[in-house]
């Protein structure tokens, strides 16, 4: 495996992703919606593609991913109301799972949450229903998907905390709810930047906070 693309590429998370995975020897894309971003996805050593996911087609997604080995969905609405939720977070990222199997790709990387899924529990007056939503019909089809070497990361609440390359991989639902959930965001580039190198990570969702265990160990099954 030798490129991948990051859809989202001017994300937190990807803006830290993408020098780890360059310096791992890989040859990174990033994709943007606004060119105003090419510099900043430049610098931190991927080469960037201008291209609105939202809009495209899975033929047009699927001439974009030819000749890559891995996609990673990074990318989000940026909370723009319920309808461009539904819109990015559902119906982009299941249109880049066909497009990623249309075009040949053997590994996809998804970014959700800690919680994610159909008993999210989020109630729909809440202004995070829809992202919950949205994030459950995105997993679901990302597990359905037989033809993708596929990995879910459920991070918890993001920071802008330094990396400290340790994390907590308990489960969701056996965590104690009085416990923190943070996760620094520099641990999430790290988590997915080891997960592409490690197969046995293949058809898992990856729950994690920050923690004390090392990310090698930790993502042991």
């Amino acid at each position: 495996m030798k490129k991948i693309l990051i859809v989202g590429g001017h994300g937190k998370i990807a803006l830290l992703l993408a020098p780890m995975l360059k310096d791992a020897g890989f040859e990174v894309t990033s994709v943007i919606r606004n060119a105003a971003q090419i510099d900043d996805v430049a610098e931190s050593g991927a080469t960037p593609v201008v291209h609105d996911v939202a809009s495209s087609s899975v033929a047009e997604l699927t001439d974009l991913f030819v000749g890559q080995d891995a996609v990673i969905w990074s990318a989000g609405s940026g909370g723009g109301g319920a309808e461009r939720t539904y819109a990015v977070d559902r119906d982009a990222a299941i249109a880049t799972m066909e497009a990623a199997v249309e075009a040949g790709v053997q590994r996809y990387l998804m970014v959700s949450y800690l919680g994610a899924g159909p008993d999210h529990g989020v109630p729909p007056e809440d202004g995070f229903f829809a992202y919950a939503e949205a994030k459950a019909a995105a997993d679901a089809k990302l597990r359905s998907t037989s033809a993708l070497a596929w990995t879910i990361l459920a991070p918890g609440a993001l920071t802008l905390e330094a990396p400290t390359a340790l994390i907590d991989p308990t489960p969701a639902a056996e965590r104690d709810a009085s416990a923190g959930n943070d996760t620094s965001r520099g641990n999430v580039a790290l988590v997915a930047a080891a997960v592409l190198q490690r197969p046995d990570t293949i058809m898992r969702t990856i729950e994690f906070t920050d923690g004390t265990t090392e990310i090698d160990e930790a993502l042991n099954p």
